[in-house]
């Protein structure tokens, strides 16, 4: 039986709104008796803790600062406090001259010791610069600015509510036009969960891995292939190859339960990929499966290729275990690509996907370069594949030329692909752009597959990081790929799993897109922790954890994920895991998807039923103009905000006290 979605407590009672106007109309009151910080906020420069009064910079005049002078942060740390009522995330900014570099000056801040950090443009005026969204926690916090790289002018830091988009207005329809039926279904469905709950993943291994020795042999003289049981296999007669020796074998056979396996040269006996090991793990572990399956198609390509079942399992995991299937594509190229000759088989140990500077991007979509003709063979073995995924109805959600950018750029030119980590990244933005534009016109153009959800990598390194996007015509999910270290978290932690959920990368990424797509966490090591995710309200659409592979264990492994925190997750309201996946998830393609929970009371929809709803109630009341639903503040009330809070609707007589305030709207 299919388990239902956990939801939260829909019902408000009278008594908790009752306390809850009454914190509202002594606001004041308990604002003054707590000593909370009125937002925003702001400080002069020169009045932070260790502060040194400056009027200018070695006689290098600065006019237009307020206060007194400002100060320049060129030794120690300077600092100042802020109360705050409960965890939540807040935004700095501050008015700053940066005259040291004009190619941008590396700064750091930290909160309450964790460390945040940015790249600041060269300004030689008084220049408002957003420092980022951050955490802070119940009580008192302190903002430190730090003199790691920096020589930053500060006349004043501001410190305000962060004010989060509506991420429900992301495109809930694929971009390609074309798209089969199944498609926009599953599409529907992502949209459908986007921003309140998050999907578990977990991508398989590919290869060779996880290798389990069998008995299985071939006997020459009766020609067949044979197990210590006397079971017979089936022999896949096209694999048919001659040992160092000059035996004859078959690379492959297929045992009565549809097991393929394959022929190994060093024990003469054949083998197979225990491909469900991290599955079954987390399964053991938590009791479910991940809703999403994460493949590669890299081994159908036209140098070392050779069918590892990676198109059949995708279509077993859509078509009969009803999850969602998510690829990538580490296509290889030849290392010594000046003397290859297309159409020629490469040995895979003379093979890359890392940077290749014989290679050339540009050639690659021009057309009679042997670039070009390597790309539209290698697009050719893949179109088949994801040809036989349309033909059985099964949508993926595609990943290709991943990771975009890497590192940021070694060089004063930010987008020169000088930080990549593969060979599509390695000639910058605009050559990967075009890359990933032929490739889409390609695949959906001359090979005709509509069955694809368009999945593109982004980093967040700066805001030159934007310009790596393909466009809103070319993209479906926009993703980062989360492979924390301890000196890349904001817990103060020094080791152990690193549970951060990134909300500083999902926030910038959600702006490069300006809010129209959904981001995802397309592979981690750490997954994120449930609370981390709640607080800091970044609403990834879906984690994938990646494959164990014997020396980096990134889900059954402890230095990256505490088995008590991915229970904790998989059993959680927050995550949907493969059983609570509906059972038209591939049927539901012309219908706007599912209606969107309710959450009674919930009148600022942050997923929360707190005082600030009835003081935004109230708010909306006495002044409609800036408050109501089409208020000039930023945090005026929303249709959907207006609905939560139309509590009549949930049956219960003791929610009148709220609903009668709100009646009068």
């Amino acid at each position: 039986m299919k388990k239902k979605l956990k939801r939260s407590a829909a019902a408000i009672s009278a008594a908790a709104m009752a306390a809850a106007m009454t914190g509202a109309l002594n606001l004041t009151v308990s604002t003054a008796e707590t000593e909370m910080t009125v937002f925003p906020y702001t400080i002069e420069g020169e009045d932070m803790k260790d502060a040194v009064l400056w009027e200018n910079i070695y006689n290098q005049e600065f006019p237009g600062y307020s206060g007194k002078g400002f100060t320049y942060v060129t030794s120690g740390a300077v600092s100042f406090e802020v109360t705050v009522p409960e965890d939540g995330m807040y935004e700095v900014s501050a008015r700053c001259v940066q005259i040291l570099d004009k190619g941008g000056r590396h700064q750091t801040i930290a909160v309450n010791g964790v460390e945040y950090s940015l790249d600041v443009p060269y300004y030689d005026t008084w220049t408002d610069v957003n420092i980022g969204v951050v955490r802070l926690k119940k009580g008192v916090n302190e903002i430190s600015f730090l003199n790691k790289y920096g020589y930053l002018a500060i006349d004043t830091v501001t410190v305000k509510e962060a004010v989060f988009p509506d991420v429900s207005q992301a495109d809930a329809v694929p971009c390609d036009p074309k798209a089969t039926a199944e498609t926009k279904s599953l599409m529907n469905y992502l949209h459908s969960v986007y921003g309140k709950h998050i999907l578990s993943g977990q991508q398989e291994i590919y290869g060779g891995g996880h290798t389990i020795q069998t008995t299985i042999r071939y006997d020459k003289e009766k020609d067949i292939c044979v197990d210590s049981d006397g079971i017979e296999y089936t022999i896949d007669r096209d694999s048919k190859g001659t040992d160092k020796d000059g035996n004859e074998f078959y690379w492959h056979c297929t045992g009565p339960d549809g097991q393929v396996y394959d022929y190994s040269e060093q024990n003469r006996n054949y083998t197979y990929v225990y491909y469900d090991q991290e599955f079954d793990w987390i399964a053991d572990l938590s009791g479910e499966y991940p809703a999403i399956r994460g493949f590669d198609f890299m081994n159908y390509n036209p140098l070392y290729g050779w069918d590892d079942g990676t198109t059949q399992r995708a279509v077993d995991w859509v078509k009969n275990r009803g999850g969602i299937a998510t690829a990538c594509w580490h296509i290889n190229i030849p290392t010594d690509f000046e003397n290859y000759t297309p159409g020629d088989a490469v040995d895979w140990s003379k093979c890359t996907y890392k940077p290749n500077k014989q290679f050339k991007i540009a050639n690659a979509v021009t057309a009679g370069t042997k670039e070009n003709e390597y790309l539209n063979m290698a697009i050719e073995d893949l179109a088949e594949q994801l040809k036989i995924l349309q033909d059985n109805n099964v949508p993926i959600l595609f990943r290709p030329f991943h990771e975009a950018e890497g590192n940021p750029s070694t060089t004063s030119d930010p987008i020169d692909g000088s930080g990549a980590w593969f060979w599509w990244s390695q000639d910058g933005a605009e050559d990967y752009k075009a890359l990933w534009k032929y490739l889409y016109d390609q695949l959906t153009d001359k090979y005709e597959l509509h069955n694809i959800i368009w999945e593109q990598n982004l980093y967040a390194w700066s805001d030159a990081s934007a310009q790596w996007y393909a466009g809103d015509d070319y993209v479906d999910i926009v993703g980062w790929d989360k492979y924390d270290t301890v000196y890349n978290r904001h817990d103060g932690l020094t080791s152990g799993p690193n549970e951060d959920c990134n909300s500083n990368v999902y926030w910038s990424i959600n702006g490069y897109v300006k809010n129209k797509k959904m981001n995802a966490i397309t592979e981690n090591s750490t997954i994120p922790s449930v609370g981390n995710l709640l607080t800091e309200k970044a609403t990834w659409l879906y984690f994938c954890t990646w494959y164990d592979n014997g020396q980096e264990n990134f889900i059954s492994g402890t230095d990256y994920n505490d088995p008590e925190k991915v229970k904790e997750m998989y059993q959680s309201d927050y995550c949907i895991t493969l059983s609570e996946l509906p059972d038209n998830l591939y049927s539901n393609g012309e219908n706007p998807g599912p209606t969107p929970e309710i959450l009674w009371g919930d009148a600022d929809c942050d997923g929360k039923i707190y005082l600030n709803d009835a003081v935004l109630v109230m708010q909306a009341i006495g002044n409609p103009d800036a408050y109501g639903v089409n208020g000039s503040e930023p945090t005026h009330i929303t249709e959907k905000g207006k609905k939560n809070a139309d509590v009549s609707e949930t049956g219960d007589e003791k929610a009148l006290t709220f609903f009668t305030i709100w009646y009068t709207i």
